[in-house]
């Protein structure tokens, strides 16, 4: 897993938060970057921080379940928990896609 190395001031700032590469997080890891690909082209970085190499870095940014994804850029800060394979539901965390009218 690797991160993208650019970053320029209207680039989305990306964190994923796994536990070693297990199914669920390798998963996470190849659905953001196909999103971020299709929707993000070249204005994106992600970080990939795992959480048994680094576990202190889980209070940072409240870490509750493995994997999560955090928007840190641009603000304010957005968080989705999940393999995220639920394309829709991540454009919409990542506020790239408005909610359709009558959705809760």
């Amino acid at each position: 897993m690797q991160a993208k190395p650019t970053q320029s001031a209207d680039q989305y700032l990306l964190r994923l938060y796994v536990a070693g590469q297990t199914p669920k997080c390798m998963t996470a890891f190849v659905n953001l970057k196909k999103i971020c690909e299709e929707h993000l082209a070249g204005e994106y970085q992600i970080e990939v921080i795992d959480l048994l190499e680094n576990p202190t870095l889980v209070r940072g940014d409240q870490i509750l379940a493995i994997p999560t994804l955090v928007r840190k850029l641009p603000e304010p800060v957005r968080k989705i928990i999940g393999d995220l394979s639920n394309t829709e539901r991540v454009l919409i965390g990542l506020d790239l896609q408005r909610r359709k009218v009558g959705e809760s």
